[in-house]
């Protein structure tokens, strides 16, 4: 298969811009929605909520026998209307796995009187001197979304400094944009999946958008290099065919190198449980839109930069010419 990307760089830059606009749209709506007021339906870390812990009695016969298994946790708290809920397993009594700690919205008595009976019924009765329920502000998830936040700056400032020295500014700056494309994508969609099915962003989210640009910047430097190295080899050909080669030369690399990593991530999505399905699925959909921009964006904007500043170059020798001739 023979890709000639710049022949259609116009299309691929418009798919883009539909899809990028159509999240910053639903970004705006889902802040001006007085259920949400922000850009992405806030998760748990960031709005706060209750807090239970909860111990097995293993002064019951029985009852601490076998371990707590967290899939029946999960199915529990499902049933009792909390599946977005952050499930996890502690050890008590000098036993593994015999107690639960469950973060979930706020819940009024009834409801914590509720989930814990059904708890009751499926792992075992409860020690009520070790349980714990308290309310958790969302004073840490603000915290970790400004250093979540920081850290991608700081990731875009060394990518550029890292792309000016080993390549040319211009590399950097469209790789740059292409990263930019992968994180404005991957909010978007999320954006509209807050408004359209309810998915909440949480504190995994950030560590996905950091993820995600790793994961395309490396891609982008592989495709880059290879233009370099053409360049070289080929100085009088045209930009737009140098681009087209080094794509089709890197082109295997990129959809192997994407699947493999996306058959993992489909695998984590499907059976990792909820605390990772959105986690997964903001990384699914950020490395396919890091392919993409890999290939259909930052490369086709090399393209027409280099074009653009050799049509300039030639036009600004001409004049030049023309004014000595004069």
């Amino acid at each position: 298969m023979t890709l000639h990307i710049n022949q259609k760089r116009s299309l691929w830059w418009g798919i883009s811009a539909v899809i990028i606009l159509s999240g910053i749209i639903s970004m705006v709506i889902s802040w001006q929605n007085p259920n949400i007021k922000a850009p992405l339906r806030p998760g748990l870390d960031f709005i706060g909520g209750t807090r239970l812990q909860l111990v097995r009695d293993c002064n019951q016969p029985g009852n601490c026998d076998q371990p707590i298994d967290i899939n029946v946790v999960r199915e529990v708290a499902k049933e009792q209307g909390f599946a977005d809920s952050s499930i996890q397993l502690i050890s008590e009594d000098n036993r593994e796995n015999n107690g639960i700690t469950i973060r979930t919205k706020d819940l009024t008595t009834e409801e914590r009187t509720q989930l814990q009976t059904a708890l009751i019924e499926k792992v075992g009765a409860f020690d009520p001197q070790k349980n714990q329920i308290d309310s958790v502000g969302p004073t840490l998830g603000k915290e970790l979304f400004r250093s979540g936040v920081l850290a991608l700056v700081v990731a875009f400032i060394g990518i550029t400094l890292y792309l000016s020295v080993r390549f040319q500014l211009d590399y950097a700056v469209f790789a740059l944009v292409a990263l930019f494309h992968d994180i404005f994508v991957t909010v978007g969609i999320f954006s509209i999946l807050g408004l359209v099915a309810g998915i909440e962003v949480d504190s995994l989210f950030i560590v996905a958008l950091l993820t995600i640009t790793g994961f395309s910047v490396n891609d982008t430097v592989v495709i880059y290099d290879r233009i370099r190295e053409n360049i070289k080899t080929h100085p009088q050909t045209p930009i737009a065919e140098i681009v087209d080669d080094a794509v089709n030369q890197t082109l295997s690399r990129s959809i192997n190198t994407t699947l493999t990593t996306l058959l993992s991530l489909l695998a984590i999505f499907l059976f990792g449980g909820e605390t990772l399905r959105f986690f997964s699925l903001a990384l699914i959909i950020g490395f396919i839109a890091g392919a993409y921009s890999s290939i259909f964006i930052a490369s086709t904007l090399l393209s027409w930069w280099r074009e653009r500043t050799e049509k300039d170059t030639i036009e600004t020798i001409d004049t030049a010419i023309g004014s000595e001739d004069s």
